[in-house]
């Protein structure tokens, strides 16, 4: 950027702050949405809850295939045996 030009789009330079600030808060975001940390975490929390008997066998299966399906999500695609992807039939 030239000088000229800094000058000329000074005026603009709230606006282009707000612009990152919003890009580095949606990538944050995007960033906690996929790590699968905290759904371990509550996988954990909800085998303990069982395991006391706070929660059913039934209620236990239930919430499970929840964040197993989530987990499965977050990471993507699973490989085959051989480290190749996974083939239907």
């Amino acid at each position: 950027m030239g000088l000229l030009t800094g000058l000329l789009t000074l005026p603009l330079a709230p606006v282009r702050g707000v612009g990152w600030v919003l890009d580095q808060v949606v990538a944050e975001a995007e960033r906690q949405y996929r790590d699968p940390a905290p759904v371990e975490r509550e996988l954990a929390r909800l085998e303990r809850e069982l395991l006391a008997g706070r929660i059913t066998e039934e209620e236990f299966d239930r919430r499970e295939d929840e964040l197993l399906d989530r987990l499965e999500e977050l990471r993507g695609p699973q490989t085959g045996t051989f480290g190749g992807p996974a083939r239907d039939g």
